[in-house]
Order: structure tokens, then sequence, then C-alpha cells
């Protein structure tokens, strides 16, 4: 795994003891067996960005706190630039870069996501809110519940992120998307 997720995993166990959520508890709420989590904060599983948002939200605490280990401290605008963003750098088929890393009490969460292309159909997960994805290059299948939904550059989708969803890259190229989750 990549030094990244160990130590998202290290602050994600650090922050659960803190907060006096037992494993048993935690993985409870989190929707996990208490084997995922320990395998989550041992770095050896590389987490889903639903896992890892519920896993903030019960903490009470801001997702980029578990990403990059330090708290959001602007409150009147956070300017990213071209190609930058907060990277979470895994092995799994999505990138993300978070556009707004530095802005406390966000209401939403912005995302840049490449998705890569894979032959399978990806698991799919859920999370509390809702959820707009915008295509920016690519093709790339939607997956939600049993439906599914191709989509093009300037396709756009608004959701129920509590419904199992995921997306798969088309065309043995990758896609590109501008994901909002929005917080309940």
């Amino acid at each position: 795994m990549t030094e990244q997720l160990i130590e998202i995993g290290r602050r994600l166990h650090e922050t659960r003891l803190i907060m006096e959520f037992t494993a048993e508890n935690f993985a409870s709420l989190a929707g996990v067996t208490v084997s995922e989590l320990e395998d989550y904060e041992n770095g050896k599983k590389d987490f889903s960005f639903s896992f890892l948002y519920t896993a903030a939200g019960i903490l009470g605490i801001d997702v980029v706190d578990l990403m990059s280990g330090q708290s959001p401290t602007l409150s009147t605008c956070c300017l990213v630039r071209a190609g930058d963003g907060y990277a979470i750098n895994r092995r799994a088929a999505y990138q993300y870069k978070h556009l707004a890393f530095t802005f406390k009490n966000k209401m939403a969460e912005p995302f840049m996501v490449c998705v890569e292309p894979k032959d399978e159909k990806p698991v799919l997960h859920a999370h509390e809110g809702q959820e707009f994805n915008y295509m920016v290059t690519g093709r790339m299948t939607f997956y939600i519940g049993e439906l599914s939904y191709e989509l093009s550059p300037g396709d756009s989708v608004f959701f129920d992120s509590g419904v199992p969803h995921a997306m798969r890259a088309l065309d043995n190229a990758s896609a590109t998307f501008l994901a909002v989750v929005l917080k309940k």
C-alpha cells in the first residue's frame, strides 16, 4: 500500500481512540466488519471514498483531517489553481483531487476524479448525502443501484449517494469528472 494510505489509517485509528470509539462500535456505525476496520487502520486495505467520508462524519471531523492530517483553516475563500488540489494517491481505479481542501466548515466536498479503465464492473459503495457529477473528459458508465447510464463530456448526474453507486471508464481510456458531495 502507499505511504499515504498508511498515514490515513494511522490518523483514523488515533482519532477513533481519542473519540473513545471501540473498534466494534465504530465498525458497526461505519458499516464494515472489525477485520475490515483493522485493515483500513493498518494501511492494508485501500479505502473507498464512501468509507472515508462516512468515517469522518462519525468522528465529527472534516474528511481532509483524515486525508492530510491538517484541519482546513480558510473561511472566506479557497483558491485552487488548474491541476492543483489535494491528491489522494491510491492504487484503485479512482484518483481524487480535493478542490476545497483548505476551506473549513464546507457544506459540500468538491473533487476532480479520474477513473482508470478496468474490464470488470466496479464494486458499488454508498455514503450519506447527495452527489453531483459532471463529465469533463472521456466516457464512463455510471452505476446506481440496478441502473446504469453511459456518460460523455458535458453530461451530468445528480443522485442520492445513499444508493450504492460506482463508475467505470469506457473505451479503454481514463475518464475525468467533477464530483461534488453534498453533506446531510
